[in-house]
């Protein structure tokens, strides 16, 4: 879903650099039309959340009508559980990952020869790599998560009676 929003926003700015004058150039008064950039995110963005907020409203309603309310009661404290699990890892090695390469930016870790090893030492590459799979880890994954756990317990409670 992200590479498909990711080239029609590439087909977007291709067109504004062809139809607006000095655009490309970044001449004095030539305006990019950002909102019809914004607007594409956002329909992709929305597009993509619908079959997962389906699948998160429909599994606590499938199955306490056709499990009842015991099973209703432990899929809620296994999502639960599990949930708020999955998300601290996320958010703490998310962090951990970035806070990795900003410790050895600015002080360098011991490498197996006892050299310090700063930026640019393979350390600091590995690092890099981290960070890249880190922030979406802490600043999406993990929240994301989070709002999954409060909607599960959300649709379960509300429509718990339904499943007696």
């Amino acid at each position: 879903a992200v590479s498909e929003v990711a080239e029609k926003i590439i087909i977007e700015v291709r067109r504004q650099f062809r139809e607006i004058p000095g655009l490309l150039e970044g001449r004095a008064g030539a305006q990019a039309d950002y909102s019809r950039a914004v607007d594409i995110t956002t329909r992709g963005a929305l597009r993509a959340m619908v079959l997962p907020g389906i699948i998160a409203v429909l599994t606590p309603v499938i199955v306490g009508v056709l499990l009842r309310s015991e099973a209703a009661a432990g899929m809620l404290m296994a999502g639960t559980i599990s949930g708020v699990l999955l998300a601290t890892v996320m958010n703490n090695g998310g962090g951990a990952w970035d806070n990795a390469k900003k410790f050895i930016e600015a002080e360098g870790v011991m490498g197996q020869d006892g050299e310090r090893q700063g930026k640019g030492s393979e350390a600091h590459k590995a690092s890099v790599v981290g960070d890249t799979v880190g922030d979406p880890f802490k600043d999406t994954a993990g929240p994301s998560v989070h709002v999954l756990i409060k909607l599960l317990a959300t649709i379960t409670l509300v429509l718990a009676p339904l499943f007696v």
